[in-house]
């Protein structure tokens, strides 16, 4: 487990790369306002934006988590609280103003990237 990273993943950096060629400038690994141990992958602070590229397996994406067939329970209880806390991580920023943009880890980073410039533009047109 300790070769697991819990930021720069290669799908953050795919897209933080591309956001970088797109003139945006952007937070990394930002402390959420009401819990300083809560990271946001990327976030945007002046037009409040915080973008999540959640793993499959540590998340529990529909799509391609695969419970372990070791250690089950303690699995499905730890993705379980991972689901709750990414909830209310998104809950709790959306209450105090915040956008939230939550993007799985095999998204394509092209449309990845277009949905969060667009949204970010659009925030700063407000």
């Amino acid at each position: 487990m300790q070769a697991n990273r819990r930021r720069d993943t290669s799908a953050e950096l795919r897209v933080r790369r591309l956001l970088h060629a797109q003139g945006l400038r952007y937070r990394v690994d930002y402390s959420l306002p009401f819990d300083r141990r809560r990271k946001c992958d990327i976030a945007f602070t002046t037009v409040r934006v915080a973008v999540f590229i959640d793993g499959c397996f540590w998340h529990g994406c529909s799509e391609h988590y695969s419970a372990p067939q070791a250690n089950a329970e303690f699995w499905a209880d730890k993705i379980g609280r991972n689901r709750l806390r990414d909830l209310d991580s998104t809950r709790r920023l959306e209450a105090e103003g915040w956008t939230v943009l939550r993007f799985w880890e095999h998204e394509d980073p092209q449309s990845v990237v277009r949905t969060i410039t667009s949204t970010v533009r659009a925030m700063r047109e407000t």
